[in-house]
């Protein structure tokens, strides 16, 4: 099908070809862009009785993008088979140029669909499991993470990695952190310690976002002080990154990245993107043999068509990334716009909330992005994890507040240390009211002589 200025041919999995429409960014007058009643109407289905400021967890979907998921289920429920033979793999391939493009990736293959990071992550690690296995890696060659990566890829870790016969060495990050420089510091400390033992460093996982507690992590300098050290590959699990903070897989240089398109970039759930860099080099731990751990009848066709289909499921989430890019593009800056007004925003959030509390933020900054981790009054006893869930609970149960809330163990010789800190988040639809409220429900409890431990477990 002949393509023309606004529709583009795009062949399926098999060949065929299907016009879809090329979403462009609109060029809009400042009276054009989405109005705060409108962003109000898109979210009008959160619940108005809470203060969530948590987007960081779940992500947010706005309604227009929650309709078209769910014309794409019709779509499936009235013909499965047409809708599978004839909309469902090029709707897809539709969605990864889209990421492509957004990532600036440099090819379309790089770019695989799967439903979220911890999946990308699984797909990764299981690789590198198969390379100590079938002796392309030798017994105790070295896996570098850093000690705040997410819980579910430490579990990954001991599933894969340290189960095949790899050793996996932690790198220490300080928190409170006051600049790029102890990060890099500990990080480089670590990879001395994995060549120290005269062992290969076969593999690095770094976060761009972590999680809890919250910080932007340098993943460029990493990247580059991996290059110089010879660690063979780099995976970077940026979970929160698209549309949180700056992705770019040129700049960045990784082997492998991910992140989640459901968080911070308004897909319902469950969609992220795997990169995976093409490499000409048939190199020791190439990447070119990445599978989906679900095998279905596309095993072997390389893992985008892999992920493509991986049995019957609802896929709807992953075919509405069009969608999405013509809602961030009514806002003015389309996605870089949002992302610049989210920072600015939870920072200022934070900065109010510390001055009310006599506190301090967690990072400078510069080492946030559109989430901000903030210090808890010490009246409060956050002593354990347990103590922070406990009051996240709270919070949420008794004053209709929404934060997920981070315990840190005091340093040897801290005096009256903070140590229960809480992760605010700043999406489009908050307001500064929300922040009060949170506020507010703080004050109220050490007002009250509210601690910890008269919660019970």
């Amino acid at each position: 099908m002949a393509s023309n200025n606004n529709h583009r041919s795009i062949p399926d999995l098999n060949g065929t070809s299907h016009s879809h429409p090329t979403p462009k960014k609109p060029k809009l007058s400042s009276s054009s862009f989405i109005t705060p009643s409108e962003i109000q109407s898109e979210f009008s289905h959160h619940d108005t009785a809470v203060a969530r400021i948590n987007n960081g967890s779940f992500g947010s979907c706005p309604s227009s993008i929650i309709s078209a998921q769910h014309n794409w289920q019709l779509k499936y429920l009235r013909q499965p088979d047409h809708f599978y033979f004839n909309h469902l793999k090029p709707a897809i391939l539709h969605s990864r140029s889209i990421i492509k493009n957004l990532v600036n990736a440099n090819h379309i293959d790089e770019i695989s669909i799967v439903d979220n990071a911890t999946t990308a992550a699984s797909i990764v690690l299981q690789h590198t499991a198969w390379c100590f296995r079938e002796g392309t890696f030798q017994k105790d060659d070295v896996v570098i993470m850093l000690h705040y990566a997410y819980g579910s890829v430490k579990k990954s870790m001991e599933a894969y990695v340290t189960r095949a016969g790899g050793r996996v060495i932690e790198v220490p990050l300080p928190f409170p952190v006051s600049s790029n420089d102890e990060i890099i510091t500990e990080f480089r400390k670590a990879l001395e310690k994995g060549k120290s033992e005269g062992k290969k460093v076969r593999l690095a996982v770094i976060d761009h976002v972590t999680s809890m507690p919250c910080v932007v992590i340098p993943v460029k300098e990493l990247i580059q002080i991996c290059r110089e050290e010879g660690v063979e590959k780099v995976f970077v699990d940026a979970a929160h990154a698209i549309g949180c903070t700056d992705v770019d897989m040129q700049e960045i240089g990784a082997d492998f990245y991910t992140s989640n398109l459901h968080k911070w970039f308004f897909c319902p759930p469950s969609i992220a993107f795997l990169y995976n860099r093409k490499n000409p080099k048939n190199d020791a731990g190439g990447s070119g043999d990445l599978h989906h751990p679900v095998v279905s009848h596309e095993y072997g066709n390389g893992l985008a068509v892999e992920s493509a289909w991986i049995g019957t499921r609802d896929y709807s989430a992953q075919l509405v990334v069009p969608n999405v890019l013509e809602f961030v593009n009514r806002f003015e800056g389309g996605i870089e716009g949002i992302k610049k007004r989210n920072h600015e925003a939870v920072v200022e959030m934070g900065d109010m909330l510390v001055k009310a509390w006599g506190t301090h933020l967690g990072s400078p900054s510069n080492m946030c992005a559109s989430m901000v981790m903030v210090g808890l009054p010490t009246s409060l006893g956050v002593k354990s994890d347990s103590d922070a869930l406990k009051l996240r609970t709270h919070l949420r149960d008794v004053f209709g507040v929404e934060v997920p809330i981070y315990y840190r163990p005091p340093r040897d010789g801290e005096v009256e240390p903070v140590t229960g800190y809480a992760r605010i988040s700043h999406q489009v639809y908050n307001k500064v009211e929300d922040y009060y409220k949170f506020r507010d429900a703080v004050n109220q409890l050490v007002d009250n002589g509210f601690a910890c431990t008269l919660l019970s477990n």
